[in-house]
């Protein structure tokens, strides 16, 4: 597999996507795993629009082995090295008739296992006992993304849409795009496979129209140790 141009994108555009990742026996048993699952603990997040499982690699630890196949291992590798590892988790269930609507955002917090003050870091939420703070600037720009699809994903079914090369930009608020000059891009994802992107890329979703699933599992990286006593929440090595 030729990475370059992904290595590319992601550096010039903010986000690249690479389809056949994993097969469909792959992603079958991926779903299976999560259908089978105790969804009555405080990480899950349950509503008509919307299921979302926080820490999802710590909640489901046999999920680890079926999502870190050779594709992935190999991609983190070639595109990241080999310093990076899981900073945080989550798995997203858009169900068919889903109106939830994401306005465009960009990602500034990382989940962290306590609350203290440390200089530049904050503001910090508690959702759960789970604590989240926006850090510096520099830790931000050096996470990365990857977004494993278990549905085909299009603009009718809540695709990611972003503004390319917007994460080379700083913090800014989606309020001051000038539409003028940026465009938008609709990711579409075929099942098996995935969206890199990196997290301060301005990114929103609109709300499925085809009556379709879009079942996401988000996973963040960085190669970065936080200041002490502060340690990343869900750091886990891929081995």
């Amino acid at each position: 597999m030729n990475l370059q141009n992904h290595k590319d994108s992601i550096q010039e555009n903010g986000f690249t996507i690479i389809n056949n990742i994993f097969s469909g026996e792959e992603i079958e048993k991926i779903r299976e795993v999560i259908q089978h699952i105790d969804t009555s603990k405080e990480t899950f997040r349950k509503s008509e629009d919307l299921f979302a499982i926080r820490q999802f690699l710590k909640e489901i630890p046999d999920i680890k082995n079926l999502i870190f196949n050779e594709n992935i291992k190999s991609i983190i590798k070639d595109i990241f090295g080999s310093d990076y590892f899981v900073v945080k988790s989550i798995y997203f269930d858009k169900p068919e008739k889903s109106n939830w609507y994401v306005a465009y955002h960009q990602d500034l917090t990382i989940s962290v296992d306590k609350k203290l003050e440390l200089d530049n870091f904050g503001p910090w939420t508690t959702k759960q006992n789970q604590f989240a703070v926006q850090p510096p600037l520099d830790i931000l720009e050096n996470i990365f993304t990857i977004r494993i699809h278990l549905d085909d994903t299009d603009e009718n079914n809540g695709a990611l849409k972003v503004v390319p090369t917007s994460h080379a930009k700083g913090i800014h608020r989606p309020e001051t795009i000038d539409w003028s000059v940026e465009t938008e891009e609709i990711c579409k994802v075929d099942r098996g496979g995935i969206m890199i992107m990196k997290p301060l890329i301005l990114h929103g979703s609109n709300r499925t129209t085809n009556g379709k699933k879009r079942r996401v599992i988000h996973i963040e990286f960085s190669d970065r140790e936080l200041p002490e006593p502060l340690n990343w929440s869900e750091r886990m090595v891929i081995n």
